[in-house]
């Protein structure tokens, strides 16, 4: 009873938080409202933290918890959803067990301080997804991607995407190029030098070409953009303190100290040959997310990204954890303009005054000049300290128009994802929302050109899939 007095005093979205999400097998959706599209036909695949509490412990982060992945095909039967933990090493270790084992971004292992620096830091598998032609990758910061069964979810194990030097660090954020097929993507290795790496793959995932480019100090990169024929990081002007994580006294998440006087520094790479191109330095923000990016007319480059003053997000998604948030820490969307060949910002700009995340744009036109960009915001007049993200929206770049789609009192979306239709021009946004109201979820399909009208779909999901962060749409053959 204690524990739902707690609750009860939460916003309706830290329910969707409070206890271990369950799985549930293969299941067909009953429609609530509205009608399937026919064009709609292949898998939403979405990836987040799901379990956050082991043997009366909390994690001590939401970057923390135990991946688990939603999956809904769309066939001309209907519509049907799978949901399972992705089974990495650690997981399994930690259900035998039934308690915490590891280290983690957020967390210190547990045990006498002197023995946590042998223990090894959980890949929790909990940050996205990409989907292959023949597997489903689980994706997470700091090392090497789980491989997956597209339709049962079952896990095969770690994938190493023909990568002959075996495990490594391949990031949540890799990009695939609609054009060519290739898919890039970057982890950071830690040592005498801090190194980003920078993996090219075809389209099958198998990895073709590396590269390194050496950095200064270990900062935080969690996504980059990809720009036409560029490849664009911004790193933050932030430094970990690496002796007291390595010794096991201090978490990564507690160990990094914002340095706004060092900059943002600018890498621009080629992404043919992954060689760094030019090197620049400007303004401190912190970023964890890119819209897009894309070549201008005159050989300039646009960068949307949500913009952050400082590295407090960090604290304010450390709470969410915690099912109450209090700091005030929100980004908004910027555009900033800069010249490849030098790295040097020539212009910056607002695109969108209003805190936001999860920014996308549809897959076809990555690294384009993409019109519209759709990402996740908050209800009209809500105090936002508390809550959570409670609308999608679309961002018309050339009108600056906003259309937002408000899911009403207590319903929670995740980030929004656009579905092309398979038999015409139309496109949809899906989106899997929370409804603390009924403590639920579902799923909500969306014209994309009509978001402020009510959606032409819901369907009933047999169990609560937790708030999480990122998902992808693989069309069917």
């Amino acid at each position: 009873m204690k524990t739902d007095t707690k609750i009860s005093a939460k916003k309706s979205w830290a329910k969707s938080l409070a206890r271990p999400a369950a799985e549930f097998p293969l299941t067909q959706l009953l429609v609530k409202t509205g009608k399937i599209p026919e064009g709609l036909r292949g898998t939403l695949y979405r990836n987040g933290p799901a379990r956050l509490e082991r043997g009366g412990m909390n994690a001590g982060h939401w970057f923390d918890g135990d991946g688990a992945i939603l999956a809904v095909h769309f066939t001309d039967a209907g519509a049907a959803a799978v949901y399972r933990y992705v089974q990495t090493a650690g997981y399994q270790a930690e259900e035998k067990a039934d308690k915490f084992l590891y280290s983690n971004y957020g967390m210190t292992a547990p045990g006498p301080v002197w023995l946590r620096w042998t223990k090894t830091v959980k890949n929790v598998a909990n940050t996205s997804v990409l989907a292959l032609p023949d597997r489903l990758l689980a994706l997470w910061e700091a090392g090497p991607p789980h491989s997956l069964d597209l339709q049962t979810l079952e896990t095969i194990g770690i994938d190493n995407l023909g990568n002959p030097a075996g495990e490594f660090p391949y990031s949540a954020h890799g990009k695939c190029d609609p054009r060519t097929g290739n898919i890039y993507n970057f982890g950071v290795t830690i040592g005498a030098t801090t190194k980003l790496n920078l993996y090219k793959s075809d389209a099958t995932g198998k990895i073709q070409q590396k590269a390194t480019v050496a950095l200064d100090g270990i900062s935080m990169i969690h996504d980059f953009v990809l720009a036409g024929k560029y490849l664009i990081f911004f790193v933050p002007p932030m430094r970990l303190k690496a002796l007291p994580v390595l010794a096991g006294i201090s978490s990564y998440s507690d160990s990094f100290e914002w340095k706004p006087e060092l900059g943002t520094q600018i890498l621009v790479l080629d992404s043919e040959t992954l060689s760094l191109v030019s090197r620049g330095e400007t303004d401190s923000w912190f970023q964890w997310h890119f819209a897009n990016g894309f070549v201008k007319e005159d050989g300039s480059v646009a960068v949307d990204f949500v913009r952050f003053a400082d590295f407090k997000t960090n604290q304010r998604l450390k709470e969410v954890a915690t099912g109450e948030t209090r700091t005030d820490a929100e980004g908004t969307l910027w555009r900033v303009h800069l010249n490849p060949l030098t790295a040097k910002v020539t212009g910056i700009e607002e695109l969108l005054d209003k805190p936001c995340e999860f920014p996308i744009v549809p897959a076809a036109e990555i690294g384009q000049d993409a019109r519209y960009i759709y990402l996740a915001m908050y209800r009209p007049d809500v105090d936002i300290v508390p809550e959570r993200f409670g609308a999608i929206a679309r961002l018309d770049t050339q009108t600056r128009n906003l259309t937002i789609a408000d899911l009403g009192e207590n319903r929670y979306p995740t980030e929004p994802i656009y579905v092309p239709d398979i038999s015409s021009e139309k496109g949809w946004i899906v989106t899997v929302v929370y409804d603390g109201n009924s403590d639920s979820s579902e799923v909500w399909i969306f014209d994309s050109d009509g978001l402020s009208r009510e959606p032409v779909c819901k369907l009933e999901l047999p169990g609560v899939i937790p708030l999480g962060f990122h998902g992808t749409w693989k069309s069917a053959v």
